[in-house]
């Protein structure tokens, strides 16, 4: 009997504010790595509904999405795991000062493009090509996703 394949569906968000990216330190397999806000879409949840939660969740901002940079796909080779990524541009709105951040998260860093570039704890290579191809004006309409009840 063959296993069912079933990608996992995530979300991330790159939002830059004075020429820096709000990016999380957290604790991945024992290492501090650094990503942008990003974790699994839950179920029945909608997909811009949970960029905004798990942007709340990973840095303690609230980010308002505001543009669709792409659609990426990685597997992991520590667990074999298919990930597949909307990865979302997003306007920082405000921090919340009492949000409670997830377990692992050590917490939130703006970083220059410089220094993610030179990061040598990225957790994955999306993290740097979500950001090049931010930069690059990668930015398709957010009506571009249809989501059906």
């Amino acid at each position: 009997m063959s296993e069912r394949w079933t990608p996992h569906a995530t979300v991330a968000v790159v939002a830059e504010r004075d020429g820096k990216f709000l990016m999380v330190e957290e604790i991945s397999d024992g290492q501090r790595v650094i990503n942008q806000p990003a974790g699994h879409i839950e179920a029945n949840e909608a997909i811009l509904d949970a960029v905004i939660r798990e942007s709340i969740e990973e840095t303690g901002w609230q980010v308002k999405p505001t543009a669709l940079i792409g659609l990426y796909t990685y597997t992991a080779p520590a667990n074999g795991i298919t990930y597949h990524r909307y990865c979302f541009a997003g306007e920082p709105i405000q921090a919340i000062p009492d949000a409670q951040l997830d377990d692992g998260i050590v917490g939130p860093r703006w970083m220059s493009i410089e220094e993610l570039r030179d990061c040598p704890n990225l957790r994955s290579q999306m993290v740097l090509t979500c950001i090049e191809d931010y930069l690059s004006g990668k930015h398709y309409p957010l009506d571009v996703i249809t989501e059906h009840p």
